[in-house]
């Protein structure tokens, strides 16, 4: 393990790790991103993320020197407070920064533990901090998997990181188009209740104690097409006030919460 220190701004490798943490395409293509804090960095790790990377700075670890030894990381690299001001994007982390190799997130990869697995599906999210709402959603009822169909923003954006607080890591996750992830969910006999106002139910009528998926979409667009046909029941919930929306990461904690209800929160 090396083990080196940077105190300019200007250093290639802190340029390249805000490109990192700026651009898809750089994550992409390297096949890195980053992680920053002592939490998101130690989910991370729980969940069999491999560190690359660890920045560090004494000057905020203070007294907690011992949290930059707490982790394995190919490289070790202390920089100094002037830097980790440049490449931090909150103020109050504890002063580590790590840069880290994705996973794949692929729907053949996705386990189950129980017979009856509860899936969240999001079709084609766009607004980090909605994202970051649903993973943290899904985190707290502890659903099986959280299937992202048609994403238009990079899981591994710093933005989703954040507002998940974690999240990202303590989720099972799988991506695909809409195409795919209605074939997977047919071929595994995973009911599918779509989040669709037209030709729907309430969805405290349905029965979401067997193999389930509640498919939401965005508050602009909705759900495409192919779910509605795909769907064993289309879902609402009622409306009282002046408008017939909501955001979107507050109704899927609403189905996803029934669900756990009727499963005995179990």
């Amino acid at each position: 393990m090396n083990h080196k220190s940077i105190a300019s701004t200007q250093n290639k490798r802190i340029k390249r790790l805000i490109q990192l943490q700026e651009k898809s395409r750089t994550r992409l293509k390297e096949g890195k991103f980053v992680i920053e804090g002592a939490r998101e960095i130690e989910l991370a790790v729980q969940a069999g993320y491999q560190l690359l990377e660890l920045y560090y700075s004494n000057q905020i670890l203070g007294n907690d020197k011992d949290l930059s030894l707490k982790f394995e990381a190919f490289e070790k690299i202390e920089i100094s407070l002037e830097v980790y001001k440049k490449i931090a994007y909150r103020g109050s982390t504890e002063g580590l920064i790590a840069v880290a190799a994705p996973k794949p997130h692929l729907l053949a990869d996705l386990k189950f533990k129980r017979k009856n697995p509860l899936l969240l599906v999001a079709e084609a999210p766009e607004k980090p901090g909605n994202i970051g709402a649903l993973l943290r959603t899904a985190d707290a009822a502890n659903v099986d998997a959280v299937c992202i169909a048609n994403p238009k923003t990079d899981i591994y954006n710093p933005n989703i990181i954040r507002s998940s607080v974690g999240c990202v890591f303590t989720n099972q996750i799988a991506s695909g188009t809409t195409t795919e992830i209605i074939n997977y969910l047919k071929d595994s006999e995973i009911a599918i209740y779509t989040a669709i106002l037209q030709d729907s139910s309430i969805y405290t009528k349905q029965n979401f104690t067997n193999s389930t998926a509640l498919v939401v979409g965005t508050e602009d667009k909705g759900l495409s097409e192919a779910w509605r046909k795909a769907a064993t029941k289309n879902i609402h919930i009622p409306m009282q006030g002046k408008i017939d929306s909501m955001n979107v990461s507050v109704a899927a904690g609403i189905l996803i919460f029934e669900a756990k209800r009727q499963r005995d929160f179990k």
